[in-house]
C-alpha cells in the first residue's frame, strides 16, 4: 500500500513497481513480527513529513529568493543598457533654454513665466516621445517615416535642419564660451576675442571628441556630465531657497497674468526651446537606434519610454529650478544682465556668488558649464546626424546595391565628419558676425524653433497613428488628447507671435 509513495517513474511515465514491493514486503514483515498497531507507523511517516515539509519549503524559498535576485539583477542590467538616449535629450534640453531663458524669465518677469514653462514642458511631451516610440516600434528613425509620408515632408525637415543648425549651434556656442571664459577668467589671456577664440576651441573640441569616438564617446560622457550639473544645479537650488529674496515683491507676481503686446517675443523665445526645438524629436529616434546598435540590446518599448521620460522630467525640474533661482535673485535686478555673453554669464555667477556667498561660485560656475558643453556636444552630434540620415534617404539604394556598394552608405563615416566641419566653422562664422548681439541671436533661434514646431508636431502624430504602425503600440488615449492640446497650443501661440508682428 505504500508502494505509490515509493514507486520510481520511468522515461515513459509509468511506475516501476520493482522499487515499491520490498518496501511493501519490509513493512508488512514488522507488523506481522512485533504485532504492533498501525498507529506507530503512521505516526513516524507523519513526523517524516513534517521534516520533508520544512526542508521543502527551505528549498522552495531560496528557490525563489535566487530567483527574484536574479530577476532584479536582470532587470537592472537591461535598464542600465537602455539608459542613454534620455540623458543625452536631458542634456540638450539644459542648456540656452534652462540656464539663459529660464533664469531670464526669473529675473525679467518673477513667477509669472512659470506657466508658460509649464506649459510647454507638458504640450511638447507627447511630440518628443513619439520619436523614441516610433524608433523602438519600427526600428527606424522617424526621419525615415519623414520619408515614408512624401518626399515633401523630408525635404521640408531638411530645410528647416539646414535653416536653423547654424543660428542654434552658434547660439549655444556663445552662451557655453562666455561662460568657460567667466570660469577660468579667459578674458584676462585672450583679451576682447576670448569668446571668439573659445568658440573655437569648443566647436572643433566637439567635432574632434564626436568623429574619434562618435555615440560611444557621446554617452559615456553625457552620463558623466549630466550627474555634475544635476548634482551641482539641485545644491544650488537649495541654497537658494533658504536665502531671502532680494526683491520682496516677486512674490507677489506668482499671482500676475498680466501680459502686454511688448512682452510677446520673450515668452514665444522662451517656450520655442522649453525643453528644446520640437524639430529635435527626430535626434530622439536616432540616439534610440545608436543606443540599440552599440549595446547590442533590443529594449522593449516600456523600457526605451522609461529612459526617455527619466530625462525629459528631468529637464523639467531643472528648468523650474533655474526660474525659481532668477526669480530669487535677480528679480528687480535685471539690468545685471548684459547682452554680451561673457557679461551676461559673469552677472548670473556673480550675482549668485554675492547672494550665497563666495564659495558657492565653483558649484555654480561648474553646473553652467557642465550644462552649456553637454548641450554643445549633442547638438553637433544631433545635426550630423540628422543630416547624414537625409542625405542617405535622398539617394535610397537600388535592389542592386547593398551598404556596401551604395554610394552614400559606403561614405557614411565622411558625411558625417563633412557636416560636423561644415557645422563648426558656419557657427564660428555667425559668431564672429553677432558677437556683440548674442542674445538677440538666442531669441531668433528660439523663436524659429517656435514657429516650425506645429508642423513637426503634426507629422510625428500621424506617423504614430497611422495603419502602417503596430496598433498594439500605438499612443493611449490620454497621449491621444494631450497630443490634440498640444498642436491646438503650438498653432495658437504662433498665430498670436505672427499677429503681433504685423500689428
Amino acid at each position: 500500500m505504500f508502494g505509490w509513495y515509493f514507486g520510481k517513474q520511468t522515461d515513459d511515465g509509468e511506475k516501476n513497481e520493482g522499487y515499491a514491493k520490498p518496501m511493501d514486503q519490509f513493512v508488512a514483515r514488522v507488523l506481522m513480527t512485533h504485532s504492533v498497531g498501525i498507529e506507530p507507523i503512521l505516526h513516524c511517516f507523519h513526523r517524516a513529513g513534517k521534516v520533508l515539509f520544512k526542508e521543502g519549503k527551505q528549498f522552495l524559498w531560496e528557490s525563489e529568493s535566487a530567483n527574484f535576485h536574479k530577476f532584479v539583477s536582470m532587470r537592472k542590467s537591461n535598464f542600465l543598457q537602455t539608459l542613454g538616449p534620455g540623458i543625452l535629450f536631458a542634456s540638450t534640453a539644459i542648456g540656452v533654454s534652462h540656464l539663459v531663458q529660464s533664469t531670464r524669465a526669473g529675473a525679467f518677469y518673477g513667477f509669472s513665466l512659470l506657466w508658460a514653462i509649464l506649459a510647454a514642458n507638458i504640450f511638447k511631451f507627447p511630440f518628443f516621445e513619439f520619436g523614441t516610440r516610433y524608433a523602438n516600434v519600427m526600428g527606424k528613425s522617424i526621419i525615415d517615416g519623414y520619408r515614408g509620408m512624401s518626399k515633401g515632408m523630408l525635404l521640408l525637415y531638411f530645410l528647416i535642419t539646414l535653416g536653423s543648425m547654424f543660428f542654434v549651434s552658434s547660439a549655444v556656442g556663445a552662451v557655453t564660451a562666455g561662460f568657460f571664459d567667466q570660469l577660468f577668467s579667459l578674458r584676462s589671456l585672450w583679451g576682447e576675442n576670448s569668446t571668439v577664440l573659445v568658440s573655437l576651441v569648443l566647436f572643433l573640441g566637439s567635432a574632434l571628441i564626436l568623429g574619434l569616438g562618435m555615440y560611444s564617446v557621446l554617452d559615456s560622457l553625457i552620463k558623466i556630465i549630466g550627474a555634475v550639473l544635476a548634482i551641482s544645479t539641485l545644491c544650488a537650488f537649495v541654497l537658494v531657497l533658504f536665502h531671502e529674496p532680494v526683491d520682496a515683491g516677486v512674490y507677489d507676481t506668482a499671482f500676475s497674468f498680466e501680459i502686454g503686446k511688448q512682452d510677446l517675443p520673450f515668452i514665444i523665445a522662451l517656450m520655442g526651446w522649453m525643453p528644446t526645438a520640437v524639430d529635435l524629436s527626430a535626434w530622439n529616434s536616432l540616439w534610440t537606434l545608436e543606443r540599440i546598435k552599440s549595446s547590442g540590446f533590443q529594449p522593449s518599448l516600456k523600457a526605451s519610454l522609461l529612459d526617455f521620460n527619466l530625462g525629459y522630467w528631468i529637464s523639467t525640474i531643472l528648468s523650474i529650478c533655474f526660474l525659481v533661482m532668477g526669480a530669487q535673485l535677480l528679480y528687480g535686478n535685471s539690468d545685471a544682465l548684459p547682452s554680451a555673453m561673457h557679461l551676461f554669464a559673469a552677472g548670473i555667477v556673480d550675482l549668485y556668488t554675492k547672494v550665497i556667498g563666495n564659495w558657492s561660485q565653483i558649484i555654480i560656475g561648474t553646473a553652467a558649464c557642465s550644462i552649456m558643453f553637454g548641450t554643445c556636444i549633442a547638438i553637433f552630434d544631433g545635426y550630423s546626424r540628422s543630416l547624414e540620415r537625409c542625405f542617405i534617404l535622398f539617394y535610397p539604394p537600388s535592389e542592386k546595391d547593398d551598404s556596401i556598394t551604395h554610394p552614400i552608405q559606403k561614405k557614411k563615416a565622411p558625411i558625417y565628419l563633412l557636416t560636423l566641419l561644415v557645422l563648426a566653422i558656419g557657427s564660428l562664422a555667425i559668431v564672429l558676425l553677432a558677437k556683440k548681439q548674442l542674445l538677440v541671436l538666442v531669441d531668433v533661434a528660439t523663436t524659429l524653433s517656435f514657429l516650425i514646431a506645429p508642423v513637426i508636431a503634426v507629422a510625428n502624430y500621424r506617423l504614430v497613428t497611422s495603419k502602417n504602425f503596430p496598433k498594439e503600440a500605438h499612443p493611449k488615449t490620454f497621449m491621444k488628447i494631450l497630443s490634440f492640446l498640444g498642436m491646438a497650443f503650438l498653432f495658437i501661440f504662433s498665430i498670436i507671435f505672427i499677429w503681433s508682428k504685423w500689428n
